[in-house]
């Protein structure tokens, strides 16, 4: 009950405190509800996440068929292809469909399925294609819009995503057969290291928040400890004090949850139209999960209450006025090293971690925080120990240093937010950088040789030819590697057991054979059997199949769909024998070349049309003429980007988190700086208004403000900059790898720096405020 009365008091002077009293409360709420608001972001996540997949599961295929087997054609079946595409750097993914019957089954969000040349797509899409930035892609897809896909169909308000209706897809022009959705494959666990990974960010994203929170609920002491200078003068104890002042933190800490509650729930109704790296969410999908809001709603007004009496028990508040510290007293180091030392300890304790073993998370989440949350306790010695030590300079340095020789904590306070968080990030750049070479493969293409690589199973015709022609017409493009390929096997008879001898055919002009193998000279007509280099096994084996002057099975499926008819062509007698080539893609074509002249591609039954595309990369939106070039030819035509590296997506979808997480943290620094130099610039209002009318410079005072931030920053990055490469070093140890990279704290170091610059400058309308001679009144 007494601990109830006490810290009732409290919340009544808390709000009975007047103006004052209430921008104090404000300044408070505002900090610990920003914090709130990214605590429930966070905890959010895993809901997000979770509908995420489901949506993305609901739409998959349940059952397909490209034999028309499995699935047998009914009212409900479709027919579809694949026809996604890229545009200017964003996916673009989509199908397209025929039905099969009268009532075909319809995908998750769309209403009525699309007529012949009609398209439902997605909210982002349709304004994508309505706005002038669209016209290249309205190219590529120039079919009526009928419809909009609704959320339930899409992973994110942002996803590019159409359904276009035809009346001519085949199974033999690469349509699949389908009877319905939402059986899609689940998602394999992350590898072990991933997890550690996933750890680590959202150790470092959020133990910031905690710091600032912690922050947040010590505004405005110097203020409260005057006034509870008065009530010792009235009678109360010190033990009756500490419980009021943890009153007066509590109230600003309840209302900091209502701001934080407020704060989440407008930012949510605006979630769906931000996009960040093409990445965006639906407001429903932001629901916290009940524990961890109950976690949240207990945790900060508790730690509002521990942090003060905590910050009480370093201030004497007496009847006549407050001892924050003496002249002599100096912070002690041996404890504030134990807790990072802990942190090192445990995560050594842990041990290695392999890709059998399951990875526990606690130990490894609780190393990491006993490290950053020990450099931000080894923060304010390091700062008063520098401090102390600093003379001379220019005046506005002076001040600065002076100020900070009196008072170091409050700086050191509110530059705590950015060690933490850019030792984290620092550890976690080390860590990518030496997981990178592991999730990062070389896929052996060569852009520099072409950049495309379309293919495409509707062959009709030259079609071979005619596609080469396009792309070769299409502006921009240097050079064009066409041919039209399939398989062939050696006609007979085999028994169950036994396998037929097989081997590939690919059709095209001279050039192109070229391109393909050591050929030498060509001409139409001709053909030639291709060995691989160095395999002279393989090479018996397609000996086996490209007999000169035999016939040779030119459909591939006649042993596996009934019903499939013989098609044969004889190999040329005078067919010579040549080695192959490295194509672009990095890979060797063997087997069997041949000319147009030499075998007509109509004749192929199961082929597709493969080409391989240079264009001038200094032509602006060449690789959209040349989507839409592929569009024209066929609506199912794949399109390829060869890439010398290839990011596996789990590693990329991690990094991709944390970009995510270090930006709405980033925000949130910056955010607790400004607020915090807003605190300290009221509490020093009637300090700025003496000196001004003393006849101190206005910019003077504005540079000392400066360096007061300046300096505990600098010393914080250092910190931040020692620590998290010790962290670092520590986590690649723990899974096995070499530190690649050391000098990743630079461009953290100087996102550091920068924000100091930026709160500076916001803080100045303030300052020029709070430096009226007005500010010398009392009441």
């Amino acid at each position: 009950m007494t601990w109830l009365r006490d810290l009732g008091l409290g919340i009544r002077l808390a709000a009975a405190g007047g103006r004052e009293g209430w921008a104090r409360t404000a300044l408070t709420a505002v900090g610990v509800g920003l914090g709130v608001a990214m605590l429930l972001v966070a905890s959010s996540v895993p809901h997000l996440l979770d509908q995420r997949s489901q949506r993305g599961q609901a739409r998959e295929e349940s059952l397909v068929s490209r034999d028309g087997d499995a699935v047998p054609k009914s009212d409900t079946t479709v027919v579809r292809i694949n026809a996604a595409t890229e545009y200017r750097g964003r996916a673009v993914e989509g199908f397209l469909m025929r039905p099969e019957g009268a009532h075909p089954t319809l995908p998750p969000g769309v209403a009525r399925f699309p007529g012949p040349q009609e398209m439902v797509v997605s909210p982002a899409l349709r304004e994508l294609l309505t706005s002038p930035e669209g016209d290249l892609l309205k190219e590529r897809l120039p079919y009526r819009i009928s419809g909009t896909i609704a959320d339930a169909g899409l992973l994110s308000p942002g996803e590019l995503y159409f359904y276009v209706g035809s009346d001519s897809l085949t199974p033999a022009d690469g349509g699949h057969r389908l009877s319905g959705y939402g059986s899609g494959p689940a998602e394999d666990p992350l590898p072990p290291v991933l997890v550690v990974l996933v750890i680590m960010i959202c150790v470092v994203l959020l133990a910031p928040v905690a710091i600032f929170i912690a922050t947040a609920v010590r505004f405005g002491g110097d203020r409260r400890d005057r006034r509870l200078a008065a009530l010792r003068l009235v009678g109360t104890d010190i033990r009756t004090t500490r419980r009021i002042a943890a009153g007066e933190a509590l109230f600003g800490s309840l209302l900091g949850l209502l701001a934080g509650v407020a704060f989440f729930l407008v930012g949510r109704e605006f979630v769906g139209s931000v996009e960040v790296w093409n990445h965006s969410a639906f407001p429903s999908d932001l629901t916290p999960a009940a524990w961890l809001t109950a976690l949240v709603a207990v945790a900060v007004p508790l730690s509002a209450v521990f942090v003060t009496l905590v910050a009480m028990r370093s201030v004497a508040v007496e009847p006549l006025g407050v001892v924050r510290h003496s002249g002599g007293r100096r912070r002690r180091l041996w404890w504030r090293v134990l807790m990072p030392a802990a942190g090192i300890a445990v995560l050594a304790l842990t041990g290695r971690v392999d890709e059998f073993t399951p990875v526990d998370p606690y130990p490894i989440a609780g190393g990491a925080v006993l490290v950053l949350f020990g450099l931000a306790l080894l923060l304010p010695w390091l700062v008063d120990a520098c401090v102390h030590r600093l003379r001379g300079g220019p005046l506005p340095w002076q001040l600065a240093i002076r100020r900070l020789q009196l008072n170091s904590g409050a700086a050191s306070r509110a530059v705590s937010g950015i060690t933490v968080a850019v030792a984290g990030a620092v550890a976690l750049q080390m860590l990518f950088a030496a997981m990178g070479d592991e999730f990062e493969r070389t896929t052996g293409q060569d852009p520099s040789r072409a950049q495309f690589h379309t293919y495409s199973e509707k062959v009709s015709g030259d079609a071979a030819t005619r596609t080469i022609e396009a792309f070769r017409s299409t502006e921009g493009v240097e050079r064009v590697i066409g041919t039209v390929e399939s398989y062939v096997t050696k006609p007979g008879t085999y028994g169950k057991d036994e396998i037929a001898p097989t081997t590939s055919l690919s059709i095209g002009d001279c050039a192109t054979l070229k391109e393909l193998a050591e050929i030498g000279s060509c001409k139409e007509g001709d053909a030639f059997v291709v060995h691989p280099r160095g395999d002279e096994e393989l090479s018996d084996w397609v000996d086996e199949t490209a007999r000169k002057g035999e016939e040779i099975e030119l459909n591939s499926a006649i042993d596996w769909k009934p019903g499939a008819k013989s098609v044969r062509w004889t190999l040329p007698a005078d067919s010579r024998t040549v080695t192959s080539a490295p194509d672009p893609l990095g890979e060797e074509n063997y087997g069997i070349m041949a000319t147009v002249g030499a075998v007509d591609p109509r004749m192929v039954p199961t082929a597709q049309t493969v080409v391989l595309v240079k264009v001038d990369e200094g032509v602006e939106d060449v690789a959209e003429y040349v989507r839409n070039t592929a569009a024209r030819i066929d609506p199912g035509m794949r399109i390829v980007t060869l890439r010398s590296t290839e990011r596996e997506r789990q590693y990329a979808g991690v990094q991709t988190g944390l970009r995510l997480g270090a930006v709405a943290t980033l925000l949130l620094i910056a955010a607790s700086m400004l607020v915090s130099q807003l605190e300290q610039l009221r509490e020093r209002r009637r300090l700025l208004s003496v000196l001004v009318a003393f006849g101190t410079r206005r910019v003077t005072l504005g540079w000392s403000v400066l360096w007061q931030t300046a300096v505990p920053v600098v010393i914080g990055l250092l910190v931040a900059t020692a620590g998290g490469l010790g962290l670092g070093t520590m986590l690649t140890w723990m899974l096995a790898k070499t530190v690649t990279r050391w000098w990743l704290f630079l461009p953290l170091a100087g996102a550091g720096g920068a924000l100091v610059v930026v709160v500076t400058l916001l803080s100045l309308p303030l300052l020029w405020r709070m430096m009226r001679p007005d500010g010398l009144r009392t009441e």
